[in-house]
């Protein structure tokens, strides 16, 4: 195998367009899974089975389903329904949904996980629900999940290839259009493969350093 510098050079302006969609994708998607997931966990506390049962049904199907499939479904069969949105923002959606029903379950059990005294104390206090749960329960929870929902950033990372699928041009595939159109794999796969690893140890190292400023 004969390694050539040329095409990595060559291919450097592809990787570095790839590398900024993957960190939009990964940077836009957390966000929509931290945030909806929240949602989840709290709608799945409502003393309704009429919130309860729905909410448990579709976050279980998504949950179940492959996220690829859910990126076909989300592009190819929505716009037949009168839903239509790019590439990009349809993948973001997808990751970011896929992604909630799993943070929708490490926030129930950083909630589970707060002491029932903290609750009584709440109750002692007169507090009105939403300061209970803004003041109190949430900023405890949070702090015993963030390894969890980080571990959940970096899952969703190495997942954001799958988004070419969708025709959407991070890392991966600009890889695979510079390969077709150069006859050379090797160079830029291997590119891709290192950064992927690079980034992933940086996320890591990221998380770590926050989980000790939260624990301290």
């Amino acid at each position: 195998m004969n390694w050539n510098w040329s095409a990595v050079s060559d291919f450097m302006p592809h990787f570095w367009d790839g590398l900024l969609v993957t960190l939009q994708i990964l940077v836009v998607g957390s966000l929509i899974s931290f945030v909806l997931g929240l949602v989840w966990a709290l709608l799945m506390r409502v003393p309704s089975r009429w919130v309860t049962w729905p909410v448990g049904a579709v976050t279980e199907f998504v949950r179940n389903t492959p996220l690829l499939v859910q990126l076909f479904f989300l592009f190819y069969v929505l716009p037949e329904w009168g839903v239509t949105a790019s590439a990009m923002t349809t993948g973001v959606v997808g990751i970011g949904l896929h992604y909630s029903t799993y943070t929708m379950q490490v926030y129930r059990a950083g909630i589970e996980a707060v002491p029932v005294g903290q609750w009584e104390a709440a109750t002692a206090l007169n507090l009105p629900l939403r300061r209970t749960w803004t003041a109190v329960i949430l900023p405890q929870a949070v702090r015993r999940v963030v390894p969890a929902l980080g571990n959940y950033v970096i899952s969703m990372l190495k997942d954001t290839p799958l988004l070419m699928a969708i025709t959407v041009l991070e890392m991966l595939g600009e890889a695979r259009l510079f390969s077709q159109a150069n006859f050379q794999f090797t160079e830029p796969l291997t590119v891709i493969g290192v950064a992927f690893v690079v980034l992933s140890y940086l996320a890591s190292l990221l998380l770590r350093a926050l989980e000790r400023r939260l624990v301290h």
